[in-house]
């Protein structure tokens, strides 16, 4: 791939700095760009994360797991190589890896958006020869709406419910998502819950120094008790916990997902309406971001990465896909499942991969 990274059996590795980049296996040395499941697996023997994200990762890792932080735009220097970490704008504390060796400069991006988030700091163009992007929805045409418009509509669609009597269900990863929505969410139209696991989440962010509103932990007679007043927040999972939902009482659920906005979201979620709200970037903001870069050369993963070589390549610059294809499945396009979108069969309390 280049001469400082190459991908392995484990994801990319830089030999000269003898580490992984979001190793997707054990690992003695693991640089982790942020805290999602399908980025920072257990059982590294050594983290190295932005200072930012240090409590998301305990709270996804556990107390005891060795793991040291940089501040954004701190180097390191391990052998011969400079690392620093550079803000991704994904989710709290989410980064960019930029790896340099004798004037070669390489960044690895990890997820990232360009729409401002209040729970996290925004994307930071980073200059480089080399520019390995994430192309989760590099998709011709996918343009996420304002985020006003849906946060907006969100409440909108809570005002309606409560006037109906039946109480909100948005589905929202329990990392990132959810606490997106949490910051928007005006809490005096009424309580709010969410599950153990994204309680979890909350309190790191709130350690971290990100203000959130009082959330409750959901307990189905409370939750029926305010007569559809309530706004609940639970992992994608919990839309096929049929027996779950049953004892929240009336219920109009909705995805709060890019994947709302894509043609197989009705696939993957039993909900019949979706708030577009994604956590990477849409078509332009891929494109924005990797001109931005001024990268000669660019390797495309996570996703659907043929779509983006292809315009890339058009364009006449150096373009690949950095994984292989996975078994017998199509290399121009991730399922969500693939991606760690959505794991059937684990209860709402249990997590899935967060994106």
């Amino acid at each position: 791939m280049t001469e400082i990274v190459r991908w392995t059996d484990r994801g990319l590795y830089c030999e000269a700095g003898d580490f992984y980049i979001d190793p997707r296996r054990k690992a003695p040395k693991a640089v982790v760009t942020h805290a999602h499941t399908d980025h920072a697996r257990p059982g590294c023997e050594r983290y190295l994360t932005a200072d930012a994200g240090l409590h998301v990762l305990r709270a996804r890792l556990g107390a005891a797991c060795a793991i040291g932080t940089l501040r954004f735009g701190e180097t390191l220097r391990i052998n011969n190589v400079r690392l620093s970490f550079h803000p991704a704008g994904h989710i709290l504390g989410s980064a960019q890896v930029r790896l340099e060796v004798g004037g070669e400069v390489v960044v690895i991006s990890g997820d990232y958006k360009l729409q401002l988030d209040p729970t996290c700091s925004a994307f930071e163009p980073l200059r480089c020869r080399t520019f390995i992007t994430e192309s989760t929805f590099a998709l011709p045409g996918t343009i996420w709406p304002a985020v006003d418009e849906v946060v907006a509509a969100i409440h909108a669609r809570w005002r309606e419910n409560q006037a109906d009597q039946r109480t909100t269900v948005l589905f929202a990863y329990s990392l990132g998502k959810t606490q997106r929505v949490l910051a928007h969410l005006d809490a005096n139209v009424g309580p709010i819950y969410v599950t153990p696991e994204a309680q979890r989440f909350v309190e790191a962010y709130a350690a971290s120094g990100v203000p959130l509103p009082r959330v409750e932990l959901v307990e189905p007679y409370r939750v029926r008790a305010t007569r559809g007043r309530a706004l609940v927040i639970a992992s994608p999972a919990a839309s096929r916990d049929r027996a779950w939902l049953k004892k929240l009482g009336r219920i109009s659920s909705a995805l709060v997902s890019g994947w709302a906005k894509i043609d197989t979201a009705d696939q993957l979620f039993p909900v019949s309406s979706g708030f577009a709200l994604s956590d990477h970037a849409d078509w332009p903001g891929l494109l924005t971001a990797i001109d931005a870069t001024g990268a000669e050369s660019i390797g495309a993963m996570h996703g659907y990465t043929a779509n983006l070589i292809s315009h890339l390549a058009a364009t006449g610059r150096d373009a690949w896909r950095v994984e292989p294809p996975r078994g017998d499945r199509a290399a121009d396009a991730n399922s969500a499942q693939d991606a760690g979108l959505f794991t059937a069969g684990r209860s709402v309390q249990a997590e899935v991969a967060d994106l």
